[in-house]
């Protein structure tokens, strides 16, 4: 592979003339805002998002919008997908949301991991699906404090994996987590820690979209979050995981490569925030459509490419525990 050393960080993506693509302004039914959308390509190559739909008590619920070109075009469920169900599900007390999709090919069916609300606190929650119309919940998975899940498509060593970050006594990084039945957890190692001072990712890390399985490993988008005089800021960095043992990272982007510029990233209930939940690829395997949430608002678009991601990632990322830009502890220390 020829490493583009020349292409800028902050080239990597490209946001869509027509962003922000869904607002509330779209929705058949009252809503005040709609962000953090996981996305997927159904078989007959149209565009699914299923997008967090935050209502006027200030709680959230899932609700699908449709494509055939990922763009414009939107046919919007015109009640929510899935709702919370606290009578049978306490854990979802106080909403469901920022949902991300893997298409599992074992079980002909999607596994959408979202994060719910609970009196204690956020967990995670997975749902599984075949047609984005009827879900079988397997309910909290991951107990509070936890979030930003996501389900790898194929088992590991006959072990189902799952990317999260808890909060711990070791503060808010990504961790692993192995399961043989998608119902019981163990396993749990910490991967990729939050970086320590000025970084950009220094006060805390979180997944995501889902990783994307390439020849190279693991590529793996996270958002870091730096606390300012003026409130947090979230940004995208990069990094590769070992194929066969993902709690293995490989390298680790120095500098953030997409952070918030436009309005609409910057100026909403949330500012100066972009927070991606999903993802398609074009059908050359190649192009990258990256949708994310802007400011807590709105879904937006922004396009990239694999091979460019990890040309820059090859040529620029450093080893996690090697050099300056790695101030904390090994990354596959084992919880009991």
């Amino acid at each position: 592979m020829a490493v583009q050393t020349r292409i800028r960080p902050h080239d990597l993506f490209r946001r869509h003339p027509a962003n922000p693509i869904l607002t509330a302004a779209h929705w058949p039914y009252p809503a005040h805002a709609v962000f953090n959308a996981g996305a997927t390509r159904l078989p007959d190559g149209t565009t699914l998002l299923l997008c967090r739909v935050e209502d006027h008590s200030g709680r959230s619920h899932l609700c699908a919008a449709r494509s055939r070109n990922g763009v414009d075009g939107w046919e919007i469920d015109p009640r929510p997908t899935l709702l919370p169900d606290p009578e049978r599900y306490p854990e979802e007390l106080w909403g469901i949301e920022d949902p991300r999709i893997t298409f599992v090919p074992e079980l002909g069916k999607y596994a959408v991991a979202y994060t719910s609300y609970s009196r204690g606190g956020p967990g995670v929650s997975l749902a599984l699906t075949a047609d984005f119309c009827t879900f079988e919940r397997c309910g909290v998975i991951m107990p509070p404090e936890d979030k930003n899940a996501a389900l790898l498509p194929r088992r590991i060593d006959g072990h189902w994996a799952l990317i999260h970050r808890p909060m711990t006594v070791l503060g808010s990084h990504i961790w692993i987590s192995y399961s043989p039945d998608l119902r019981h957890w163990g396993r749990h190692r910490l991967i990729l820690e939050a970086r320590r001072g000025g970084w950009w990712d220094a006060n805390k890390i979180g997944l995501a979209c889902p990783p994307i399985e390439t020849p190279q490993g693991w590529l793996m988008l996270y958002h870091g979050v730096r606390q300012t005089a003026s409130g947090a800021i979230y940004r995208l960095g990069l990094a590769l995981f070992d194929l066969a043992q993902p709690e293995w990272c490989l390298l680790r982007s120095p500098q953030w490569v997409f952070g918030p510029e436009a309005p609409y990233e910057r100026f909403g209930d949330v500012g100066n925030v972009v927070f991606p939940c999903g993802y398609t690829l074009d059908p050359d395997g190649d192009g990258l459509n990256l949708y994310y949430g802007g400011a807590d608002t709105c879904v937006a678009l922004a396009r990239s490419s694999v091979r460019m991601l990890l040309d820059w990632l090859l040529a620029h990322g450093v080893p996690p525990q090697a050099g300056p830009a790695f101030d904390g502890t090994s990354g596959t220390t084992e919880a009991n």
